[in-house]
């Protein structure tokens, strides 16, 4: 099949939405299908254009840099899609993408049933001023016409789904709805044998790492509250050798940074904003923990708990509609209240008052991960709706 893949970001740019859909897309072209991704160029480099194509994908991967009329951050209106979507047997939108969404739509209309579209929601969209705004206008607008134009709906949480801006569509049409859980590359994250003789057992301190972006965008992972509960626990005498690594790039770095230094954690915090796949590995096996203290619904999955778990790392996220679907509370890792600075301090205590407890629930997560999170499943089950979706007659 051909298949177009619609995402606004994708690396370089670290992301959860453009990383699922560059493994997404290399998994299904090593299925054999040709694989289009459009997506906006933002103009941002990293390496060579060879770093931005999943391995394995060849000549059955192309990825299409889309130069937007305007671009806001992650926002990018892309109107010259519409006329790029005509000989596609699949088309998959991946919302929120705002600048795809009227070009899909217009797209839609004059195919009609030949144009066979599935939606993929990531995840609900707020903030305050004339953002906010804007979108609201798409949610009570445009997310009611993409739903309802899509022949199916997909998405990594049915859980997420149910208490999402979708919810009232979902009760009405759960039939056009389908969980596809996401990834991990289980060769690329994993426990380095460099630590077999317990070097991180002998570390002086305790490591607890986060790992998400640092601007504007991402203002929903909750890193205030993490720099809070660090301060706390350092309090106590047991716990005030703890530090936190933090990977993550983006504009509120300086923000951040400073932070951390008005809460006294200078020399405790250390920010790594330049780090490639290999040394993100490296981080995840020199942690005790990985933490994601994500503040609202803004995050609805959360990527990096499946590597930390691919890596036997216990984890520690906020109680969250999807992210709490990803693993057992209390097997894997442990959940904490959403924004409750005191309960996350509470549950870092524990993880890390009780190494041998920590190292069962990461051991736990890389055999979770094993089983039910890997790319190549994630490839196969989307091939079986796309088949579904292009073969099905239409009513």
């Amino acid at each position: 099949m051909k298949i177009a893949q619609i995402v606004c970001t994708f690396p370089p740019y670290r992301g959860g939405i453009g990383n699922s859909v560059f493994n997404i897309a290399g998994a299904l072209a090593g299925l054999g299908h040709k694989v289009t991704v459009f997506t906006p160029d933002y103009g941002r480099r990293r390496g060579s254009e060879a770093d931005d194509r999943p391995a394995g994908g060849g000549e059955k991967l192309k990825i299409v840099k889309l130069r937007p009329v305007f671009k806001f951050g992650n926002a990018a209106l892309t109107p010259q899609l519409f006329g790029k979507l005509n000989d596609f047997d699949v088309v998959h939108l991946h919302y929120p993408f705002f600048g795809a969404v009227a070009a899909v739509l217009l797209s839609k209309f004059f195919h009609g049933k030949k144009m066979n579209l599935i939606l993929h929601y990531h995840m609900d969209n707020r903030a305050a001023g004339l953002k906010g705004a804007i979108f609201y206008v798409y949610k009570t607008v445009f997310l009611p016409l993409i739903s309802r134009a899509a022949e199916v709906i997909t998405c990594a949480s049915l859980d997420y789904v149910k208490h999402s801006d979708l919810k009232k569509y979902y009760r009405r049409r759960p039939d056009k709805f389908r969980q596809i859980l996401f990834g991990v590359n289980l060769e690329q994250f994993a426990a380095r044998q460099d630590d077999q003789g317990g070097l991180n057992e002998r570390r002086p301190n305790n490591v607890l790492l986060f790992v998400g972006g640092l601007d504007k965008a991402h203002y929903f992972k909750g890193l205030k509250n993490l720099l809070k509960a660090l301060a706390e626990i350092r309090r106590e005498p047991k716990f005030s050798a703890t530090v936190l690594n933090v990977v993550g790039q983006g504009n509120l770095l300086n923000y951040y940074q400073s932070l951390a230094k008005s809460y006294g954690l200078a020399e405790a915090v250390s920010f790594f904003p330049e780090v490639n796949d290999n040394q993100l590995v490296s981080h995840y096996n020199h942690c005790d923990a990985l933490v994601l203290p994500s503040i609202n619904q803004g995050e609805a999955f959360g990527l990096v708990l499946l590597e930390a778990m691919a890596c036997a790392k216990p984890v520690i996220a906020s109680n969250l509609p999807g992210v709490r679907s990803v693993f057992k509370n209390g097997v894997q890792g442990l959940l904490v209240k959403p924004g409750e600075v005191r309960d996350l301090a509470e549950k870092l205590k524990i993880m890390l008052a009780d190494k041998k407890k920590a190292r069962a629930m990461g051991q736990a997560g890389r055999e979770l991960v094993e089983k039910k999170y890997t790319w190549d499943k994630v490839g196969k089950r989307l091939d079986l709706i796309y088949h579904f979706v292009k073969y099905s007659p239409k009513l």
